[in-house]
């Protein structure tokens, strides 16, 4: 399952597309985020080589989610790349991905009823204190698939500004496989009854 999104590009710039020169200040900038809240929930400080390891990141990131060939979309806020990093994918539905989401911790189970055009209905589960990095998860389950989009934001007190940003980024996404040729992306397939 391929996906899609048309993602607004006044506020959000795709790391997924953003071979070579382009994006690569925003990739650097979000990889860095990323590795610095993961430094923090380990209780580490940062490493001297940690600038050179987000760089050697940013270089690899677009070839390693080309090679995932629309299962992962990656943007970063266009204004502030270290604001928040917003992360789409795609996974089989298996069992065991069934029993691991049944398996949630309690503060987990918080979340409310999300639409999307696209998808149908969802979950949204916002976790400003839950952890110590602060994020929005969208679920969609597609009977075959699991659709999630995760935004970890890098400033806790800024954390829920975002918010309607971030909605209408999860109501973009859908399957690529929806759309044929010669239809516009106004037109919504369903599937046969």
């Amino acid at each position: 399952m391929r996906l899609t999104a048309s993602a607004d590009p006044a506020l959000w710039i795709p790391v997924t597309d953003s071979l070579g020169f382009r994006g690569r200040r925003h990739r650097k900038a979000a990889i860095r985020m990323l590795l610095r809240q993961a430094n923090q929930a380990l209780g580490r400080t940062e490493r001297p080589g940690s600038k050179l390891g987000a760089w050697a990141m940013s270089q690899a990131a677009p070839l390693l989610m080309k090679r995932a060939d629309g299962r992962v979309l990656v943007w970063t806020w266009k204004a502030e790349p270290e604001l928040v990093v917003a992360l789409a994918s795609a996974q089989v539905l298996t069992p065991d991905v069934r029993i691991a989401r049944a398996s949630m911790p309690m503060d987990y189970d918080d979340t409310e009823a999300f639409q999307s055009r696209w998808l149908g209905k969802g979950e949204k589960l916002v976790a400003p204190a839950l952890s110590g990095t602060p994020f929005t998860t969208y679920t969609w389950d597609t009977g075959t698939h699991l659709v999630t989009l995760t935004a970890v934001c890098g400033d806790r007190e800024r954390f829920g500004t975002l918010g309607g940003a971030l909605d209408d980024l999860a109501r973009s996404i859908r399957i690529a496989d929806d759309l044929t040729g010669g239809e516009s992306p106004e037109v919504l397939r369903l599937p046969p009854a």
